[in-house]
């Protein structure tokens, strides 16, 4: 086959040469370069899929994530419609005679590699989606998803760029039956909890906030802020404690995305609460458009303010033997 490892990271050209293509690769160009399904070969039954979490296209953000049970929820390019003829294979694929070979990542970036998860089987799609059309498969070479740590070399911390927008408002669309997962967890969800790169946000928040203080002569405040998770872990229900001008303590929670402004994230019950307690003290610092040298933007929201401009939509829950 391709040499190709469970678990390993590629780039793009590297996973090129692994399958020994006769086309010449071109970095952002081509459908090796570029394209999110790739041909393989000469046939119409082999692909290579990649997948980066958070990239849209021709206007259509693509929402794909991985469940605990190993089910990929994968979306088409956006022009395709059930009727093409790739779709048509890819509803028809085979898995003992052909192989779809999936990549996946979590940040942009042409630099950035993809990790290899194993092979694709079909499972089902949605039949009344089209423009992309909606697919489910099941990965084969592994038995849950638990995706293993990328290699990084250590990294300056950047900058956070004060923002005065706001996440646009969108409908929200209760998911087709047919596609309802039971328990899931998408990238989002699982980069709310990546704990590196949410300290990542932290570290820059600290960083924004006693810059802050120290332009307005509060040296004093300044050095004493605290980073409360690291402290006391994620239980207090706030991530920094900072000060305003006055002297006033500022509660901080922070959540970070490499995506953009309009990426959803997940808050706890504790954290929501302490907003609700503390409505004129807690402040939500949104992180986004994190680069790969961890410069971004931020916008704040005061605890009062949290439940006005987002939906909160609940996604687990406990059960209880009756």
């Amino acid at each position: 086959m391709s040499g190709l490892i469970l678990n390993n990271w590629y780039l793009r050209e590297e996973v090129h040469s692994l399958f020994k293509q006769p086309t010449k690769f071109t970095p952002g160009a081509g459908h090796w370069g570029s394209s999110g399904i790739v041909t393989i070969r000469d046939t119409d039954g082999d692909y290579a899929f990649f997948i980066t979490y958070g990239s849209s296209q021709s206007g259509h953000s693509f929402d794909e994530y991985i469940s605990d049970d190993g089910i990929l929820n994968w979306q088409s390019q956006p022009q395709q419609k059930l009727s093409d003829p790739q779709i048509q294979t890819l509803i028809h694929h085979d898995e003992i005679k052909n192989n779809i070979y999936l990549f996946i990542r979590e940040e942009e970036g042409k630099e950035e590699p993809y990790e290899y998860l194993g092979r694709l089987k079909y499972i089902s799609h949605d039949k009344n989606k089209e423009n992309p059309v909606y697919f489910k498969w099941q990965l084969i070479d592994i038995g849950t998803y638990e995706p293993s740590k990328k290699p990084q070399a250590e990294k300056k911390l950047g900058e956070l760029k004060l923002s005065n927008k706001k996440p646009k408002s969108k409908e929200i669309k209760p998911p087709s039956g047919a596609f309802k997962s039971r328990s899931s967890i998408d990238f989002i969800e699982r980069e709310s909890k990546k704990r590196d790169l949410g300290l990542i946000g932290e570290e820059l928040v600290i960083k924004y906030e006693t810059q802050y203080l120290k332009s307005i002569n509060r040296d004093d405040l300044a050095e004493k802020i605290v980073h409360v998770s690291v402290i006391e872990g994620d239980g207090a229900g706030y991530d920094i404690k900072s000060f305003d001008e006055h002297g006033n303590e500022k509660f901080i929670e922070v959540k970070t995305t490499r995506g953009g402004i309009n990426t959803d994230f997940f808050m706890s019950p504790n954290e929501l609460l302490f907003a609700q307690v503390k409505p004129n003290n807690y402040f939500l610092y949104r992180v986004y458009n994190l680069d790969k040298n961890n410069y971004g933007e931020v916008f704040t929201l005061s605890g009062k303010d949290i439940e006005e401009e987002y939906n909160l939509v609940s996604t687990n829950y406990r059960l209880s033997k009756k």
